[in-house]
């Protein structure tokens, strides 16, 4: 059996269907392979780096190893701001970059390239993957493919990266796809004792002020209905991260909301008073805490869960570690919750926190703003967007607003680049999420920056007759860092008004083939939206212009305590992040 050929069998004995891929010299044995055998279906994107983001959001939601496909050179070196992106998202990926021959590659020679795009990608993502294969024998492959799935599921997920020499890719093996089984490592470390849930609940029955911080750690074990289940039996408000925004229904009576740098107000307040805290799968990382982590710790009683023991007592110190799978915790505690004695329901503390939305709501953050207020917005793009299985926002200021007002439903996801930051991802990831979604409706946010970074990807929308409706929020600007400048540099816009601009989105979209509609004041909101969801089975484009001035509001004043916030309060000291 010819190597590639094996390739595209085991891929598909592992459950993908779909691969995404920029074509390239290196890389056409695999395609043709994965032609031949007609199982799994080719996407062809525009750009490597919009292959890695939509293998990134097609694994999320499948929880199978999302696939890219790069040629060597300059396709492998794409790949990898993608790469990193599901490495500090902790997103099970297997990338597969072409190599030149054998024969064609430098070894020990003292020069800089022998072959024609020959480059040692290998080297340039270990520090971003989870592990790196250079196949060196074609009667590798087999066991090489097997342990990258096992690797990129096991433990905290991650990516890795398979790089594979032209002259191998010919070659013939004699195994068959069906003779490797992938078997991901177990779910965590044994189950906790008796006297440990003793404590646990002694602790939390102590409490006054509990609250339970979910991370993305919840969405990997895909635990989210368990999480609901077990804070229900408990009574406790639950408080979510950037990433974990979808692990509980806005409408769950629970659910308090975002805390961190941009997090709603009132969450933050919450979580600052909190007495008892169980951080599920967070890394509480500064995006989370803010600066002042003595001031994020306080007195409270913290019990850290995660799969990575060095995450726990990282930052926030003195917390009771607890090295194990979220979802393997949550599962036991259920079980340990009925034999122990009922826990008390602070009914004090909930309504203490319902005072504190009602004093502190996200839709007047932003005073005297001109035009449409983007929370407002995305407050009425939810409740007209029923249909959509999900959102995907880019990065940058509309990236909080959403986070901050989105009303996500049950069982609606909500995807975007968290560790690695990166703009440019929304695009690209909305198509690997809405095929990932049985080409079913999803909705991208990306503000004007990070629109234009991948925008050559409405190409692929179109093409696969994509039914995703992109969102364009337009403040003309590079918002969340002319924000920083107005914070740091005296307004100096250099690089974010100054020497920036922007098209016309409504007339590129329209260029693509896809219709499109501009937005600009709040009466014109709902005429918008209506026409965004005309037609559930095509793409269509919204651009919303917002007022160049418009703050992503609050966010903790730098060095400050998580409870103290802009505009309100002012920073102490330059962010560094």
């Amino acid at each position: 059996m010819k190597v590639t050929d094996y390739i595209a069998g085991f891929l598909s004995q592992q459950g993908v269907t779909h691969v995404f891929e920029l074509s390239g010299g290196m890389i056409t044995h695999i395609l043709d392979s994965l032609y031949e055998q007609k199982k799994i279906k080719i996407i062809t994107m525009h750009h490597e780096q919009g292959a890695a983001f939509a293998a990134d959001a097609f694994a999320r939601i499948t929880g199978v190893p999302g696939i890219a496909l790069a040629t060597s050179g300059p396709g492998a070196t794409n790949l990898l701001t993608g790469i990193g992106s599901c490495y500090f998202d902790s997103v099970p990926a297997v990338f597969i970059t072409g190599q030149v021959n054998q024969h064609e590659q430098k070894g020990n020679k003292q020069i800089r390239q022998l072959g024609f795009q020959e480059t040692d990608i290998a080297t340039m993502a270990v520090p971003v993957t989870k592990a790196v294969f250079r196949v060196e024998r074609a009667e590798d492959v087999p066991t090489i493919l097997a342990e990258a799935f096992r690797i990129a599921l096991s433990g905290r997920p991650g990516p890795v990266l398979i790089d594979l020499p032209m002259n191998l890719q010919r070659g013939e093996i004699s195994v068959s796809p069906e003779a490797f089984k992938v078997v991901a490592d177990s779910l965590g470390s044994d189950d906790l004792n008796v006297s440990f849930w003793n404590n646990f609940y002694k602790d939390l029955n102590r409490s006054d002020k509990p609250l339970i911080l979910v991370g993305r750690g919840v969405l990997c074990d895909k635990a989210q209905h368990q999480l609901i289940k077990w804070a229900e039996s408990l009574n406790i408000p639950v408080v979510t991260s950037l990433m974990a925004l979808d692990a509980i229904p806005y409408e769950h009576p629970l659910r308090v909301g975002f805390i961190g740098s941009y997090g709603n107000r009132w969450a933050n307040l919450a979580l600052g008073e909190s007495d008892f805290l169980v951080v599920l799968g967070s890394r509480l990382d500064i995006r989370q805490t803010g600066a002042d982590t003595k001031g994020f710790r306080g007195v409270k009683k913290i019990y850290h869960v995660d799969i990575e023991p060095a995450e726990i007592n990282n930052r926030i110190h003195d917390c009771i570690a607890v090295e194990q799978r979220v979802g393997v915790f949550i599962q036991e505690a259920l079980k340990q919750k009925a034999l122990i004695a009922e826990v008390t329901g602070h009914p004090e503390w909930h309504m203490k926190i319902q005072a504190l939305r009602l004093q502190w709501p996200d839709t007047k953050e932003l005073v005297g703003l001109k035009g449409i207020n983007p929370n407002k917005f995305m407050h009425e793009l939810s409740l007209t967007s029923s249909l959509a299985k999900g959102y995907i926002a880019d990065v940058g200021s509309h990236q909080m607003w959403a986070a901050q007002s989105l009303e996500l439903k049950k069982d609606q996801f909500f995807l975007t680049s968290g560790g690695m930051g990166a703009m440019g991802f929304a695009l690209p990831a909305a198509i690997g999420a809405c095929i990932a979604s049985g080409n079913k409706p999803v909705v991208m946010i990306a503000g004007d920056g990070g629109f234009q970074l991948n925008i050559q990807e409405l190409q692929t929308i179109v093409r696969n007759k994509l039914p995703v409706k992109l969102v364009v929020i337009n403040n003309r600007s590079l918002g969340m860092i002319r924000q920083f400048q107005d914070s740091y540099f005296d307004s100096r816009h250099q690089s974010t008004v100054w020497g920036y601009s922007v098209p016309d989105f409504e007339k590129v979209a329209k260029a693509y083939s896809i219709d499109a509609i501009t937005i600009a004041e709040e009466a014109e909101i709902s005429g918008g939206l209506e026409k965004l969801w005309m037609d559930n089975s095509s793409p269509f484009l919204l651009q919303v212009m917002v007022d160049s001035s418009a703050n992503a509001y609050p966010k903790i004043a730098f060095g400050r305590p998580i409870t103290e916030m802009e505009p309100l309060s002012k920073p102490i000291d330059i962010e560094s992040t």
